[in-house]
């Protein structure tokens, strides 16, 4: 299967079990005693971040029981340790030597100025960044096989200061989690909001030390999806719109209160399933979404190899009663040629603009769309 279709796939599965996990909200565990300030964090609801003298607190909430997933002491490699550290996994930044699961993070490392800790990364043939790519070849980035089942042994070659990966519902890790080097479980992609997973990049600068240049990568996010909401919300029309497709009789539509439902929203749109309240993805079939969605004046669809209106129609044919294919108005971001889940996460104010662009062009005249593309 592609990867890209793949990790679509997981993400709709994963944020579907999530529908009824509550807000996280950070704590201390029995016992602890930290002098420290209020959390960084703002809008994240998995993610607190709390600075002390000698050390930061990151605990990442359990999107699945509540609670705790996991608790980072981060301490400065050049310092000794501190006295009497809270309990939790030490790591000692910047780090310098990370194995790294996701081309997500790899492409914000380099956003950081960080790319030379990435020195190992798994299923290297979806890595297409220059530099890692380049990497890879001259034997500096290590090639440590498949995300499901590492190569240990390259693992353990690397010596690793900690593995960047994202954690799923009762994972093991296997033998990864056998080898006492700091897992760091990147759970942003179970953030619903997006600019609370966009936060999630206040994290990753601590751990590469660019906390400065992490938080001014996020205030400029959070100053351009704010005033391009802002303008969208002023808009004269909000159009409806529809997304995806159905796919081997499914089609899985964005639950009202998701990610993507909230950016159309914000965008000036109208989402037709704005009253759900799910989180997650609805699977529905054909007929479920034409009922509601037949008349939606926009469609924006994620897929690869659709690149016409008879694509779509002969992936399947009754989609062409939908009222957008009849008045040309599909969109599509080829998963296969875009960067959309590498740079998206990090920075939904292009996804945001992408869509206010296309539904109220005469916001922004001079924008230049670089994931979806119109198709007819």
């Amino acid at each position: 299967m592609n990867i890209n279709r793949l990790k679509y796939s997981i993400c709709f599965l994963v944020t579907s079990l999530i529908m009824m996990t509550s807000c996280f909200r950070s704590g201390n565990s029995a016992g602890m005693a930290l002098d420290t300030q209020d959390s960084v964090i703002t809008t994240a609801r998995l993610l607190s971040i709390q600075r002390a003298p000698g050390y930061t607190v990151v605990t990442v909430g359990d999107p699945w029981k509540g609670g705790v997933l996991h608790r980072y002491v981060l301490v400065p490699r050049d310092s000794l340790l501190p006295d009497n550290l809270p309990d939790g996994t030490v790591v000692r930044t910047p780090i310098k030597n990370a194995l790294v699961y996701s081309s997500v993070h790899t492409s914000l490392m380099n956003e950081l100025g960080a790319i030379s800790a990435v020195r190992g990364v798994v299923d290297s043939q979806y890595f297409n960044d220059s530099i890692i790519t380049a990497g890879l070849r001259a034997g500096t980035i290590a090639d440590c096989g498949n995300s499901m089942n590492p190569t240990v042994e390259r693992v353990i070659d690397m010596q690793p200061d900690a593995i960047l990966l994202s954690p799923y519902q009762d994972a093991s890790y296997g033998q990864i989690a056998k080898l006492d080097i700091p897992l760091i479980e990147c759970a942003d992609y179970l953030e619903y909001d997006p600019l609370g997973r966009a936060e999630w990049v206040k994290f990753y600068g601590e751990l590469v030390g660019k906390r400065a240049e992490a938080d001014s990568l996020y205030q400029a996010v959070v100053t351009a999806y704010n005033e391009m909401k802002q303008k969208a919300a002023n808009a004269e029309t909000h159009p409806t719109v529809v997304t995806e497709m159905v796919i081997s009789g499914v089609w899985n539509v964005p639950g009202g209160q998701s990610y993507m439902a909230r950016i159309l929203t914000d965008a000036g749109g109208k989402y037709l399933w704005a009253d759900d309240e799910n989180t997650g993805s609805l699977a529905l079939d054909f007929n479920q979404v034409l009922s509601v969605a037949q008349d939606a004046d926009y469609w924006f669809i994620k897929w690869t190899n659709i690149n016409s209106l008879k694509d779509l129609q002969g992936a399947y044919d009754l989609n062409k009663e939908m009222a957008a294919f009849k008045n040309k108005r599909v969109y599509v971001c080829d998963t296969d040629k875009t960067r959309f889940f590498d740079r998206i996460p990090f920075h939904p104010e292009v996804l945001l603009c992408e869509f206010a662009a296309i539904m109220h062009p005469e916001l922004l005249p001079d924008f230049k769309n670089q994931m979806y593309h119109h198709i007819d």
